[in-house]
């Protein structure tokens, strides 16, 4: 089976796919201070929770955004695993073209959602993915990645209020009940969801009239969840969608990898 990582600014997905399907991912968050023995530690024990150990793992793949993490993720798989891990990267086979001026500066997440959505939803899409950042990235119709427009997350809207001004607390972020807030939090937790609400619906309208074709939107990330029910133009919440193209780019460039010879 193949181990799948996914290590974003915040959190770094583990996922196990088996071929056809995920039959499990953990979270953890993002620390760069990690050792691989400490990653080993704390994967082992969740494996055995699922009937699984190393033994049962071939291959991975990681795609990271992260470039300190990446080190021991890398020692991770060769030492627990015993197997070379694909590494995802704009040179690689990815079945797709980069319309970027600087194509190696795309994301890797970014490209991992590119190959999906357009292997899952075809045509013309819109990715908008609920990270770190919120990202608005442009699948074309034969599967390129065609730009993208990247704004603050929610997280990290929030963070920046509580940072730069010192009567406002860190809130949490949920869907207000009432725009007006009559307090402090409220008004914040509203002024947070709303706008961004706002921001997400207006963002996606102005693509659409600039790209000038039918666009498939899809909401990947934390929060996708959280906002689609108020943003009538998401038409698909696909919450695995990063870890699938990456399953899908390490199957396009599997040759040579594995296990090490004995």
């Amino acid at each position: 089976m193949l181990l799948a990582i996914d290590a974003g600014n915040t959190n770094i997905v583990f996922a196990i796919h088996d071929g056809k399907e995920i039959r499990a991912q953990w979270r953890a968050m993002t620390r760069t201070v990690r050792t691989a023995d400490e990653y080993a530690v704390w994967l082992s024990a969740l494996l055995a929770l699922k009937g699984m150990s190393f033994a049962d793992l071939s291959d991975a793949a990681i795609a990271t955004v992260v470039p300190a993490a990446l080190f021991d993720l890398r020692a991770l798989c060769r030492t627990y695993l015993d197997c070379e891990p694909l590494i995802v990267d704009s040179s690689l086979d990815l079945g797709i073209g980069i319309n970027a001026d600087r194509p190696a500066a795309v994301g890797v997440d970014r490209l991992c959602n590119t190959v999906a959505a357009h292997e899952r939803y075809k045509g013309a899409v819109i990715v908008v993915d609920f990270g770190t950042t919120t990202n608005f990235d442009i699948v074309a119709e034969n599967g390129d990645f065609d730009g993208s427009v990247l704004a603050p997350g929610a997280a990290l809207s929030v963070e920046a209020l509580h940072q730069a001004a010192a009567m406002l607390p860190r809130v949490a972020i949920h869907r207000a009940q009432k725009v007006i807030g009559r307090d402090t939090i409220p008004a914040m937790q509203s002024g947070i969801y709303w706008g961004y609400v706002g921001l997400i619906g207006g963002l996606i309208d102005r693509i659409k009239h600039e790209y000038a074709r039918p666009m498939t939107v899809v909401a990947t990330g934390g929060l996708a969840h959280l906002f689609q029910p108020d943003i009538p133009a998401i038409d698909h919440v696909d919450p695995d969608l990063t870890i699938r193209g990456l399953v899908h780019i390490f199957h396009r460039n599997a040759g040579g990898l594995g296990k090490h010879p004995g």
